[in-house]
């Protein structure tokens, strides 16, 4: 797979170092399998009424005014004369795709055009969490609690506490939610059932493959005297091992003649693919995608972004195709990040810390094939602070009404407790 260097800033590059990751536990069940897996008998209890969910976090602050461009605002050429991606009827190969009269993607993004002529993609602007911060550390953690001002102990994550509080949708499944990371997001912690795994197509025992099953006989033993909750937790994870050993990840192929791109993003979302495709009860997943710190060279039009929207978008048009080919549109997927950047470009061929932003709603239920915005301009007196896109959409209420009408949670304050918050209906989902 390949490679690419990530710029940022100091703090940027500093919870890069950490992965700015919780910690929990989790687990795995057997499953039914689709043609390409050994069929496994598995308990009829499957509720299919209920969207998986993937949640990709674009870490680093992306630039919500270049992943969906606001071309029928003079304002936002008068901020960015080197920077901004160029009007659908100007000049050059790096011209915007014209998607409503006022927005439009950038050549970066064009894979993600059939999915939007499909009806199945929807991207909502000047979004984001109400809270003035342009710190990377608390704006993660913000939008990853759910919570606008968190108090420091309040650990759990807003996907985390859905699990708390819904029913599996395999009743005798263990294995609800993955977190494809080597810890897992903030987003998903506290949700019960729950693992990190770095890639589900290697989870297992390290060691020499002669002596594996003397190792693990050996660890069943030690943890099964143990009590629980180390027991449970134990004989759970080598239950994980069993399953997932049983889905052909590595000879898995995509349905719909999908290439996901040959890198790290792409590699997780076909492992995820094939995981959601085996219907063996996971109900979430969550994604990263680093390097959105833009400070410097940002390149929209052929440098740093220009590489990372191909790879977002190749990665979620793969996703797409692969799944609605094979008749998987029981899916969400949705992207998130910190914040926005400033408005205009600085003197680096870059963008600062900003503060709205915009997500990406994917899915076979989205009402999508539109830009879903209160736009509130970019001229004098229009910018939050004077620098920055304006949140008008409280990204929250995107995924409130995913939670109660996808994901099969009426209640949405289990999972956003701010009593501060009050959702209003977006008209995201059909």
């Amino acid at each position: 797979m390949s490679e690419h260097k990530c710029p940022g800033c100091d703090e940027y590059q500093g919870l890069t170092r950490r992965n700015f990751v919780g910690l929990a536990t989790g687990v795995a069940a057997a499953a039914l399998a689709p043609a390409w897996l050994p069929r496994v008998v598995y308990a009829d209890s499957h509720d299919g009424s209920r969207d998986v969910i993937v949640s990709i976090f674009l870490r680093g602050g992306g630039d919500a005014l270049t992943l969906c461009v606001p071309h029928g605002e003079d304002s936002y050429y008068d901020l960015r004369p080197t920077l901004a991606v160029p009007r659908p009827d100007g000049g050059g190969a790096g011209r915007a795709i014209d998607l409503d009269g006022f927005f439009g993607f950038p050549q970066g993004m064009k894979p993600l055009m059939d999915a939007w002529r499909d009806g199945n993609l929807l991207v909502v602007h000047a979004c984001g969490m109400p809270n003035p911060t342009r710190s990377h550390f608390d704006a993660m953690r913000f939008m990853e609690v759910g919570m606008g001002d968190a108090p420091p102990n309040l650990q759990t994550g807003w996907l985390g506490r859905h699990l708390q509080a819904t029913a599996p949708t395999v009743a005798d499944g263990v294995l609800r939610a993955v977190g494809i990371g080597y810890g897992l997001q903030r987003t998903l912690v506290g949700g019960p059932l729950t693992l990190p795994i770095a890639d589900l197509a290697e989870f297992g025992f390290d060691g020499r493959r002669a002596t594996r099953k003397e190792r693990r006989q050996a660890l069943e033993e030690m943890y099964g005297v143990v009590g629980d909750p180390l027991a449970t937790s134990a004989e759970n994870t080598f239950r994980t091992v069993d399953l997932l050993k049983k889905i052909g990840f590595k000879s898995y192929k995509p349905a719909g003649a999908a290439a996901y791109p040959d890198d790290e993003f792409g590699y997780a979302l076909e492992s995820t693919a094939a995981l959601v495709k085996a219907e063996v009860g996971v109900e979430a997943v969550a994604i990263d995608l680093g390097g959105w710190d833009t400070h410097d060279f940002q390149g929209p039009v052929d440098g740093h972004m220009a590489y990372l929207m191909e790879s977002l978008s190749g990665g979620l048009a793969a996703f797409h195709r692969d799944l609605f080919s094979d008749g998987f549109e029981e899916v969400v997927v949705t992207t998130t990040s910190e914040f926005g950047r400033n408005a205009a470009e600085n003197a680096s061929a870059g963008t600062d810390h900003g503060h709205g932003g915009l997500m990406l709603v994917l899915g076979g239920h989205v009402a999508g094939g539109r830009v879903l915005a209160e736009w509130p301009g970019l001229a004098d007196g229009q910018l939050y602070e004077g620098q920055d896109l304006a949140i008008t959409i409280d990204y929250r209420d995107v995924l409130t009404e995913i939670l109660t009408r996808r994901l099969g949670n009426p209640d949405f304050r289990t999972v956003f407790t701010d009593p501060g918050y009050e959702p209003q209906e977006r008209g995201v989902i059909l």
